[in-house]
């Protein structure tokens, strides 16, 4: 199961999971103490995708030069997505071998953790080249890697110029995403390829990208001769054309490419939320321009007549019906019968409260569990108390609600309420489905109410986007559930993900025994746990990812323990006392992992509710699953686990349409003859890599 696949667990990663705490048990410890031969370097050579994302660096350290060096190309080849924890320890593992001349045959998204320093000058242009194929958001927690991977790249054109040509922009790739917007007005028309790769662009950057647009020096032309070809080539960077430049398009254009973007949504091809604001804004322009050619009637109730059911499937129906005539003219047969195509249409804010208190007066006594799996778009818009007049039973119910484009925070832990007060349990399952970020919105109460094994059938979830407080609770929560985990290195395997919660105590332990935690993991610890810990407790923590400071001595947590340091302490930790300048890796300490069984510590602090740790003596319950494992032989199952089990690197964020946090743009002079929509402000940003990939590249002449 990728990170990009399904959100519900199959029955053989269940199983795979479930068996994790048999193989952690002596006899299955045992087969990795004596290094790792060949056959078991084989099982990397031969592994498939969905092994390989789970890649751990512990076992990895133990290969010889050819078999990393074979691991890393298999994992290219594959095109293995890994996250930012693998590929920064993974990156210094290629390091101590030597592997970086390699670059060309490794993973464009490791080279953005290499030591940049070590590129050669003649390999400068194509490492850069290489590397600018991958995705920088993958150094969000490394900043001053992100800001020297710039920097160097520059470096290789021979330094900052006034305008980048269109092989300067073929070398830079998603890199020209770091720009800032007068290097965007001033480059190359070819610029647009480079910023359609953007997972989100500046206010400053989109307002670039209109003046470019408005220039007429694109291939697109003039706004006047725009086509819908041209317009869905752009892809995502359609989304941010400002009202001014709608102005100008045809009308006709407009219209076929609004139909373009719903059809698309609809389709399940791009969020609802990202297709939502640029309705929002395209239908905001439509109707400014519309009342200046005719006052608005208000008085008549239903201008345009009942809608009926095959409205609701015009892709252009939002251009037909703006919110006052959907209120005018929708039944309330109609709405009870199609409420799912209907909410299939990226509604705007306006219209969507229209459709909530529509289902009010249909259904005075709450909406029906049926209605509620179709308004995932709408339950934003309830509070807890109109929440609690749902009936919850289904686990499919939640789950709907639960979609990255349904319920915010507060309704989150009342939506699970619903479910947990008619007899519901959180499965792991259903952890997995809803995913990391809907720990940070539960209650402390609801989530001590799951239980351990479904907790650890859940796998690895990414919890660093939780305050503070949540980090503190999933940690006892994920401590009971991992507790009975007899060495250190399986333990930390498990906990990984929820150490930001970890008190002092604990982390200090996980130092003595070598674990060599990565520079991700690291910048997400509790900040005020990290100013307890010496130099020496971090050097040893680190272990051989201690150079790595230097990549993230910006990051908010690591600059501000840094800056409780004197000179001498950042000279033992090998950093410069400058902290503007970005230098190479300090020196690395090396360990060895240790794999002696080991108790965690477990004296809660006094900021971290205790939690009693589970009783010994009998099976877990996930070991129900244990007559399906006779069909793998018992050696291969417990290997296959220990070196490559996905389920603690299971990476739900990357891949899915996010949406980044509203700007706008200046708009562009309004010039030409009118056309379809006219009015202020620029369009959102969008991220949604389905779409994006779905659509033609840009001519090139």
């Amino acid at each position: 199961m990728g990170p990009r696949a399904g959100a519900l667990v199959s029955p053989g990663l269940t199983l795979l999971v479930s068996l994790t705490a048999h193989c952690s048990h002596p006899q299955a410890e045992g087969t990795s103490q004596g290094g790792l031969d060949a056959s078991r370097a084989n099982l990397w050579a031969s592994a498939n995708t969905s092994l390989l994302q789970g890649f751990w660096c512990q076992p990895a350290s133990q290969l010889s030069r050819d078999q990393l060096a074979a691991l890393i190309r298999r994992m290219a080849t594959q095109h293995v997505l890994l996250g930012a924890w693998q590929l920064s320890c993974l990156a210094n593992l290629v390091f101590q071998q030597g592997l970086q001349g390699d670059f060309e045959l490794h993973p464009p998204d490791l080279l953005l953790f290499y030591d940049l320093t070590q590129v050669r000058e003649a390999d400068c242009r194509a490492f850069i080249r290489h590397a600018a194929q991958g995705d920088t958001e993958l150094l969000a927690n490394l900043p001053d890697q992100r800001a020297a991977l710039r920097h160097r790249a520059l470096a290789c054109l021979g330094g900052p110029r006034p305008s980048l040509s269109a092989s300067d922009l073929l070398l830079l790739g998603v890199l020209v995403c770091d720009m800032d917007a007068s290097s965007i007005v001033a480059a190359d028309p070819h610029v647009l390829q480079n910023l359609r790769r953007c997972p989100r662009l500046t206010a400053a950057q989109q307002a670039a990208l209109n003046r470019l647009l408005a220039s007429s020096r694109t291939v697109l032309g003039p706004p006047g001769s725009w086509n819908l070809e041209g317009l869905q080539a752009l892809g995502p960077l359609a989304t941010y054309i400002c009202p001014g430049l709608w102005m100008q398009v045809q009308e006709a254009v407009g219209l076929d490419f609004f139909g373009s973007i719903v059809a698309a949504c609809r389709a399940g091809q791009l969020s609802q939320r990202d297709a939502r604001r640029f309705v929002t804004g395209f239908l905001e322009a439509k109707a400014k321009l519309v009342s200046s050619r005719l006052k608005r009637d208000t008085g008549r109730p239903c201008i345009r007549g009942d809608i009926t059911a095959a409205m609701l499937h015009d892709n252009l129906f939002l251009v037909h019906y703006d919110c006052t005539q959907l209120e005018s003219c929708l039944g309330s047969r109609v709405l009870r019968a199609n409420l799912d195509p209907l909410l299939q249409h990226p509604l705007p804010a306006e219209c969507q409260q229209v459709i909530k208190a529509k289902l009010a007066r249909v259904y005075p006594g709450g909406v029906p569990e049926e209605q509620l799996r179709l308004i995932p778009s709408l339950a934003y818009l309830y509070s807890r108390m109109e929440i609690g007049q749902w009936h919850i039973t289904s686990k499919d119910t939640v789950v709907a609600l639960l979609a990255p484009d349904g319920a915010l925070e507060n309704q989150t832990e009342a939506i699970l309420q619903k479910f947990l007060d008619h007899n519901g349990t959180v499965t792991g399952a259903l952890l997995v489905a809803i995913g990391g970020s809907r720990l940070c919105w539960m209650s402390p109460r609801q989530i001590q109410a799951i239980q351990p094994s479904e907790f650890r059938l859940a796998g690895a979830l990414d919890i660093s986007s939780c305050p503070q407080s949540r980090k503190n609770v999933l940690y006892d929560k994920a401590r009971e559930a991992f507790v009975s985990v007899r060495t250190t290195d399986a333990y930390y395997r498990f906990m990984r993900p929820y150490l930001g919660g970890a008190p002092v105590e604990e982390l200090r332990h996980l130092a003595q025994a070598n674990v060599s935690m990565d520079i991700d993991t690291f910048t997400n610890l509790n900040p005020r746990v990290l100013q307890s810990l010496s130099v020496g407790h971090v050097t040893t923590l680190l272990g051989q990812n201690v150079g790595d400071l230097q990549k993230a001595r910006s990051h908010p947590t690591i600059s501000s323990w840094l800056r409780s340091l004197n000179r001498s302490a950042l000279g033992e930790l090998g950093l410069d006392t400058d902290p503007t300048g970005p230098t190479g890796p300090a020196h690395l300490t090396t360990g060895t992992p240790s794999t002696t069984p080991w108790t965690p510590h477990l004296a809660p602090t006094s900021d971290q509710p205790g939690s009693a740790a589970p009783s010994s003596g009998s099976p877990p319950a996930h070991l129900r699953y244990w007559p399906l494992a006779v069909a793998l032989p018992l050696g291969l199952l417990c290997l296959l686990l220990y070196w490559g089990t996905p389920g603690p690197s299971w990476d739900h964020s990357r891949g899915t349409c996010t949406m980044a946090s509203k700007d706008s743009a200046t708009p562009a002079p309004h010039a030409g003859k009118p056309g379809l929509v006219g009015g202020a402000g620029c369009l959102p940003r969008l991220r949604c890599r389905p779409w994006a990939q779905g659509i033609r590249p840009l001519p090139t002449s």
